[in-house]
């Protein structure tokens, strides 16, 4: 790919993509071209090109911040001689203002996305100093450093204290703060906690992980497609992009050998190893994550969060990865696609406002988890299919996430039904077994396409399952009876589901993937949550009884719509332990399978 005109004309087309479609272009490992057209266009006209065309909007933006700061685009040379790509705003006049740092995403084009945000961030005082991590940008793009990519490993936290170092010597800041989305995110966790001079004042971390290992590798299960989908976004070959040492690491996750050293690698690069330091240095935190995350589920952020003493705000969204944040930082206007839109960004923004310019607002009064509950939002049809928000979904405040799950109940798998399928009952039911041919994927699966079914889900459009569709060869399903309840909720669903399930396989080893649909009177379903689980060394025609949880939701389900759990063996997410055999679910008594819900 080479790099576009770098004066494109910015329409209300090019906008309105941005606010549909996010970060996502299409293809697998694609950013949308709207938003490189977009951060370009800003970026020539920052530098004086008058040629470029922009909505009124975004011409007057680009007109103040011209006002009263000086753009620059600088390289800053590494310990190691690695020279990073650089973007700076820096703010006129001698009163001292604090800076706000945002490593790039982990993304072919780099810094060039949110020009938008840093001219947001230029606006409300602060210097800016965004830049691209070592080894990621197409070549001879602007926004493209040199190196090899070090995945948020100690060359990504000494580059992130250079990179103060400079902050420091151009801009003299007040304070110094930190800004990232996805990897972004992480290295801005990682930078805090290790800068050795603890400069760092505030961190927003947005669509972030907690632990990278388990991100990646739980259940005995390797998160696949998440990593071949990072290693096609950097910007070139996987040969040219990483040394040799991180290409083995890469080689031992995709064939499953030597998993123990691809942990302790994750976890070097997991900022849930550093909480106690980051509670030592008392470092303010803002952490972002959605429900329906497919690179950095939301469990293990919750897990990293609750480990933080500090002043620290969690929000959980509808979505997938980068969904609620997308538009806000390439290029959001005021004249909103849809309510709620600016949320994500505008909470962000306080939380450093607060803690880095000393601003008396809402941030530190913010309950300290909230949730959005999930497809709550009110839509219309429009114009050409699809649906369009226009009554934002259901936020909820909690004091800590311990407060979320006030209760649980428990569903009883039983035998087959008059219907073929299984029932989850109040009463536990033993002595029953039923089986599928394991292998194949299947209808039910946790998205259509990594990233994307997920943003059509934050803007109005999550994905209809028809429950009756389902290959019941390769599967098994259990559902409840319509549900009953007061109010227009059956069952708040708040927290991580669990299963208990005795598995019997032909196979020395089986992966589980347990999905929890809601389905409504017509058949149609729609997915609340999901986990798979991997057994190995198994005994064939022996009987194991695993436990697991599900990853967390906010959910609630209709008066007259039944929950189903089904469980297959393989999802297009996930590694799977075998292509062939059958795999048998039962209930022995005492060990009787079940289905736990988290309410709230």
């Amino acid at each position: 790919m080479t790099e576009p005109n770098s004066s494109p004309s910015i329409t209300e087309a090019t906008l309105a993509s941005v606010a549909d479609n996010g970060l996502w272009g299409p293809g697998a490992a694609t950013v949308n071209p709207a938003v490189i057209d977009l951060g370009n266009g800003l970026l020539s006209a920052l530098q004086g090109d008058e040629t470029v065309q922009l909505p009124p909007e975004l011409a007057e933006l680009v007109a103040a911040v011209r006002r009263i700061a000086t753009i620059g685009v600088p390289r800053i040379t590494s310990g190691d001689g690695v020279r990073l790509s650089a973007f700076s705003i820096k703010l006129n006049g001698d009163q001292p203002r604090p800076v706000v740092i945002v490593p790039a995403g982990w993304s072919p084009v780099g810094w060039l996305p949110f020009v938008y945000a840093y001219l947001k961030l230029a606006q409300r005082g602060y210097h800016v100093l965004a830049y691209t991590p070592r080894g990621l940008g197409f070549p001879g793009w602007i926004s493209t450093s040199e190196g090899h990519v070090d995945v948020a490993g100690p060359y990504d936290w000494a580059d992130g204290s250079t990179v103060i170092d400079y902050a420091m010597e151009h801009f003299e800041p007040s304070r110094v703060g930190f800004l990232g989305e996805s990897y972004g995110s992480g290295i801005s966790q990682l930078v805090a906690a290790h800068d050795p001079a603890n400069r760092v004042a505030a961190v927003v971390a947005l669509s972030t992980w907690g632990n990278l290992a388990t991100s990646l590798y739980a259940n005995g299960t390797r998160h696949v497609k998440a990593v071949e989908l990072l290693i096609g976004f950097t910007g070139g070959e996987k040969e040219d992009k990483f040394d040799a040492v991180t290409q083995e690491i890469l080689d031992s996750f995709a064939t499953g050998r030597n998993l123990d050293e691809v942990v302790a690698w994750g976890t070097e690069r997991s900022p849930e190893a550093y909480a106690d330091i980051t509670n030592a240095r008392g470092i303010p935190t803002f952490v972002s994550n959605t429900w329906h995350e497919t690179l950095f589920p939301a469990s293990s952020v919750i897990e990293t969060f609750n480990r933080l003493n500090v002043p620290k705000q969690l929000n959980l969204w509808i979505g997938d990865h980068g969904a609620p944040e997308g538009a806000g930082l390439s290029g959001l206007l005021t004249h909103l696609p849809f309510p709620g839109l600016a949320d994500p960004l505008r909470e962000a923004y306080e939380f450093l406002d607060h803690h880095l310019l000393g601003v008396d607002n809402e941030a530190p009064n913010r309950r300290q988890v909230t949730n959005q509950v999930m497809f709550s939002y009110k839509t219309k049809p429009v114009l050409g299919g699809g649906q369009r928000i226009t009554e934002a979904a259901r936020r909820e405040g909690h004091d800590s996430w311990a407060d979320v799950t006030t209760g649980t109940e428990a569903w009883y798998l039983t035998g087959v039904n008059g219907d073929g399928d299984g029932a989850l009952a109040d009463k536990q039911n033993a002595g029953w077994s039923r089986s599928f041919t394991a292998g194949l994927e299947t209808k039910a699966t946790a998205v259509d396409e990594v990233l994307k079914t997920g943003q059509k889900e934050w803007t109005g459009n999550p994905r209809k399952y028809v429950l009756a569709e389902f290959e019941r060869e390769n599967l098994l399903v259990w559902s409840t009876d319509p549900l009953t309840g007061s109010g227009e909720a059956a069952r708040r669903i708040r927290g991580a589901a669990s299963v208990r399930l005795t598995v019997n396989s032909t196979e020395e080893a089986a992966t589980l993937v347990a999905y929890l649909f809601d389905v409504a009177p017509d058949g149609t379903a729609r997915i609340i949550t999901h986990e798979p689980y991997t057994l190995t060394d198994l005994a064939p025609g022996e009987d194991i009884t695993v436990d697991w949880q599900l990853q967390p939701a906010a959910y609630d389900v209709p008066v007259g719509h039944r929950v189903a759990l089904v469980v297959n063996s393989r999802d297009q997410l996930y590694s799977y332990a075998a292509e062939q055999g059958t795999v048998t679910i039962g209930s022995p008594s005492g060990n009787e399978s079940r289905l736990e819900l988290p309410l709230g």
